[in-house]
């Protein structure tokens, strides 16, 4: 979950029921799990600290998002120097499903690099805005990362075997002269030890003129979509040289513009449903359906605001910076300033659920 400054408060596994906390300020993860207290209230008991608490942190180490994957074994961060690191919750721990999850470094990789753009003279940074998991299909896993510009799909596989007993190769790997071969032996796998490989399968990059704040997986699991601040584009994962643009809010004058596009994501059971949110406070949602380009929106879900409440800050603290389905996709769970709010699909007036989220920190 994402406050409206875009600064990550927290990502639930509810497989597990733990609750993964970035601070604000330092590389600090702080990890929560859940137990059941008197009568129905639930427990939160602090379970581990993954980072330096140094007052002198470096920049580039300051985690940027998280990312739980389906199962919730494996847990994703990554930071403003452009690393991925995944973490892996402990064997002993996946048995008892209520327990503590004990999560340790799984793997390490970097993802993006600092890059420039020299037609538009504009520096890219290599911050991690967005990690986003795919279902695993085979004994590998696969998960997209995002930074401003650049998309990339990664695999991440494990190897405990190498193969010995080559007959035109040494074993440091150099060619044998086949005329020197006299025998023909039969390669054998042999044990090693225990190595995680991250390798790049596709990388998606030349789509979007503005930052990416948002990359979401399909329910066929085949497409993606990915958002900026004016436009969502529409990706499959084989094809990286072309997509398709689904929503255009780009005025043909910019002084016009009177809101941006903050978060998009898929309907997590209807592969042509999507949301996105605006810096208004408001959500759409689309049907892909309708027509090819979702200038019109099938639904809108907007709070009236109170006039005697109004105030200078009103449209600042009523963006909304993160918005997320349940998982029968019935509800939905946004995200703005001051609170949490639970809509229901069928009913768009209102929320029917609001959660005041304190920020004493401002206050001070």
């Amino acid at each position: 979950m994402l406050d409206s400054n875009g600064y990550l408060l927290g990502v639930v596994n509810t497989q597990t029921d733990v609750t993964f906390e970035v601070s604000k300020a330092w590389p600090v993860g702080v990890i929560f799990s859940t137990g059941a207290g008197g009568g129905n209230d639930i427990q939160w008991c602090f379970s581990q600290v993954k980072g330096a608490v140094d007052d002198d942190v470096a920049e580039a180490d300051i985690i940027s998002t998280v990312e739980f994957n389906h199962s919730g074994e494996l847990l994703a961060t990554g930071d403003k120097g452009g690393r991925v690191v995944i973490f892996q919750q402990e064997q002993e721990n996946k048995i008892q499903s209520h327990s503590r999850g004990e999560y340790n470094v799984y793997s390490t990789f970097q993802s993006h690099e600092p890059e420039f753009d020299y037609l538009k003279s504009l520096e890219i940074e290599e911050k991690i805005n967005k990690i986003r998991w795919l279902p695993q299909k085979n004994a590998a896993q696969f998960l997209l990362s995002t930074n401003d510009k650049t998309i990339k799909l990664w695999k991440i596989s494990e190897r405990d075997k190498r193969p010995e007993g080559y007959n035109l190769k040494e074993e440091d790997g150099r060619y044998r002269d086949p005329t020197t071969v006299t025998t023909l032996r039969v390669p054998v796998f042999r044990p090693m030890d225990l190595m995680v490989e991250a390798s790049p399968r596709r990388i998606f990059a030349n789509a979007h003129t503005y930052h990416i704040n948002s990359i979401s997986i399909n329910s066929d699991y085949e497409t993606y979509l990915s958002a900026d601040d004016l436009r969502i584009n529409l990706w499959h994962l084989e094809i990286t040289d072309r997509s398709f643009n689904i929503v255009d809010i780009k005025p043909a004058n910019m002084e016009e513009l009177t809101e941006v596009i903050t978060a998009a994501e898929f309907h997590p059971n209807s592969c042509n449903t999507f949301v996105y949110s605006s810096s208004k406070g408001t959500i759409r949602l689309c049907d892909m359906r309708a027509s090819a380009l979702c200038d019109r929106h099938s639904k809108l879900f907007e709070e009236p605001e109170d006039p005697s409440n109004r105030s200078f800050f009103s449209e600042i603290i009523s963006s909304i910076s993160d918005v997320k389905f349940s998982h029968s996709g019935r509800y939905m769970m946004t995200r703005d300033y001051l609170s949490v709010k639970i809509w229901d699909l069928n009913m768009e007036n209102r929320p029917v659920e609001t959660y005041q989220c304190r920020h004493d920190w401002v206050l001070q």
